[in-house]
């Protein structure tokens, strides 16, 4: 089996793209990281390795672009999403934050381990997150740091129900 191919990495590979209003560049190696590995990434002792070797280039350039994108703001984290319940436990929270304190609520948020997201939504509850944790109490405690620290209810929506959503989207075709 070969890798798969890369276009050329100069300026002819190099994509712009609006993330968040601001316009950002993306080389081909990025694009291909951020559209072929939110599935499928290599389970193995050394993964980033195994990318590298399936995209020709080497370990530390495949860590380095990742450590790049994520300095950059444009991914958070790079690890696995878990069936709920099968490793340790999470609920969906929500806060209605004033829309002049939105962005400093959501990085104090973003600064728990336990949140592997957050978003805006159109609604009095306009910041919502995920919360993942080893156990219920855990849980408890990060929700009310953040009530403490915010000032805010925090709405706690623990799961009743598990509905499976591929979050995972094609971004270049």
């Amino acid at each position: 089996m070969g890798g798969r191919e890369l276009p050329d990495r100069g300026d002819a590979g190099d994509a712009t793209v609006a993330v968040l209003d601001t316009s950002v560049s993306l080389t081909a190696l990025e694009k291909c990281l951020l559209n072929e590995y939110q599935r499928d990434f290599p389970v193995c002792a050394a993964p980033y390795a195994e990318i590298g070797r399936q995209l020709g280039v080497g370990e530390a350039e495949v860590i380095a672009t990742l450590a790049s994108l994520q300095a950059r703001g444009l991914i958070s984290r790079v690890g696995p999403v878990f069936a709920p319940r099968r490793a340790g436990t999470s609920t969906l929270a929500a806060l209605a934050v004033p829309a002049a304190g939105l962005e400093a609520v959501a990085a104090l948020v973003s600064r728990y381990e336990e949140v592997n997201h957050n978003y805006q939504r159109e609604h009095a509850f306009n910041l919502w997150f995920v919360v993942t944790a080893p156990d219920q109490e855990r849980i408890r405690q990060v929700l009310d740091e953040i009530e403490d620290e915010t000032g805010l209810s925090v709405l706690d929506l623990p799961l009743e129900r598990a509905f499976f959503i591929d979050l995972g989207f094609p971004l270049w075709c």
